[in-house]
């Protein structure tokens, strides 16, 4: 991979989508049949407002390959009444996906919604976590379902919730039958100070903690409680 696409990437994952524009132009000055590029900048005009532009780059891209399935799924949403549902205001801010041990997470759904629903969705659109029947509920835009999260992180989250923790998701990626979301630890009560919300695996498939005997004493009390507060 090329340091300017790499840079470019990197721009788009950070949210600097103006200079995504910038290096993705640079690209295509290049090779002005770069796929890739062309989707990527389609999709800076598209979180940057610039309607227009996103049609003009994704049809660029149709017209070299006119079963792309990406440009065929984003410019569809730009048409007619699919704008409607698109976010009134800038959806991503800047370093949104920026990852942190311990605090964040890419998790895909189960159970996802119906793909008319999920094939409406943007990356970086700001999801609602809802724990219902010890499980978490993913919503979307008016409350609309979305899917429910692996049980094994579900049961974590449920637990840190109900004890003070607060946190953030937002869409990363949409495909029909697949969704996949980035959630964003952004308050640890003083309770679990010494408790990652994700736990992240070694080589050997252990959890790897640094615990002292006091923080040792807390990870059995979220790893090993059992919640009765029923969410409202």
């Amino acid at each position: 991979m090329s340091l300017l696409k790499t840079q470019a990437i990197t721009l788009a994952l950070t949210g600097d989508w103006n200079g995504a524009v910038v290096l993705n132009k640079s690209l295509l000055k290049e090779n002005p049949s770069d796929i890739e590029a062309l989707n990527r900048m389609a999709l800076a005009y598209t979180v940057l407002g610039k309607i227009k532009e996103a049609k003009r780059s994704y049809q660029k891209v149709l017209d070299i390959d006119p079963l792309n399935p990406i440009a065929l799924r984003n410019i569809k949403k730009l048409r007619g009444d699919n704008l409607k549902d698109m976010p009134q205001e800038p959806f991503f801010v800047k370093n949104i996906f920026l990852e942190e041990t311990g605090k964040t997470k890419v998790v895909e759904l189960i159970n996802p919604a119906q793909s008319e629903i999920v094939t409406k969705l943007h990356m970086g659109e700001s999801l609602t976590l809802s724990v219902k029947r010890l499980k978490i509920f993913v919503l979307g835009g008016s409350n609309k379902y979305l899917g429910v999260l692996p049980d094994d992180i579900g049961n974590r989250l449920i637990k840190l919730i109900r004890g003070g923790n607060k946190y953030e998701a937002y869409v990363k990626s949409a495909e029909p039958n697949s969704v996949t979301i980035f959630i964003k630890e952004v308050k640890r009560t003083g309770r679990f100070k010494d408790q990652p919300s994700f736990i992240f695996l070694n080589e050997k498939g252990l959890s790897v903690k640094k615990l002292g005997r006091k923080n040792g004493e807390r990870a059995e009390e979220v790893d090993g409680e059992e919640s009765t507060t029923e969410a409202e």
